[in-house]
């Protein structure tokens, strides 16, 4: 039997509930792992729609904002319900063996990022993807 194929991103509890905090204030998210230039590689959280995704941009997955980090869901979410997480194709490219792990931590984030007021950031964390 094969086995089974770890999502490419996932949420710790505390950046799954800054992002509830976020949907709450400001209605639908989405994510974007930059490649670099003026934010490095920060993960930046927008209201879903505002951020133009480039033709080269990878879908990596949705979080579910419905769920406590590591359960699973037993429906499917409505879309106001998950926030998409896009990656730069190049990004992609260099992480694509790896798990991308959404982490927030206290600090100030980007400007344009809607965590950024709230004294906390997010943070790209990653996991290899191996045979265990």
């Amino acid at each position: 039997m094969p086995t089974p194929v770890p999502r490419r991103v996932r949420a710790t509890a505390a950046a799954m509930e800054l992002l509830r905090r976020l949907r709450t204030a400001h209605g639908p998210l989405m994510l974007h792992q930059s490649g670099g230039c003026c934010d490095g590689s920060a993960p930046m959280c927008y209201p879903a729609g505002e951020f133009v995704i480039g033709d080269r941009d990878v879908l990596l997955g949705q979080l579910d904002l419905r769920l406590a980090a590591g359960e699973s869901a037993q429906t499917p979410p409505e879309p106001e319900d998950t926030a998409p997480v896009w990656i730069s194709g190049p990004q992609f490219a260099a992480w694509q063996h790896t798990q991308l792990i959404l982490d927030m931590v206290p600090g100030r984030g980007s400007g344009f990022s809607l965590e950024s007021p709230e004294g906390f950031r997010f943070l790209s964390r990653g996991r290899v993807f191996d045979a265990a």
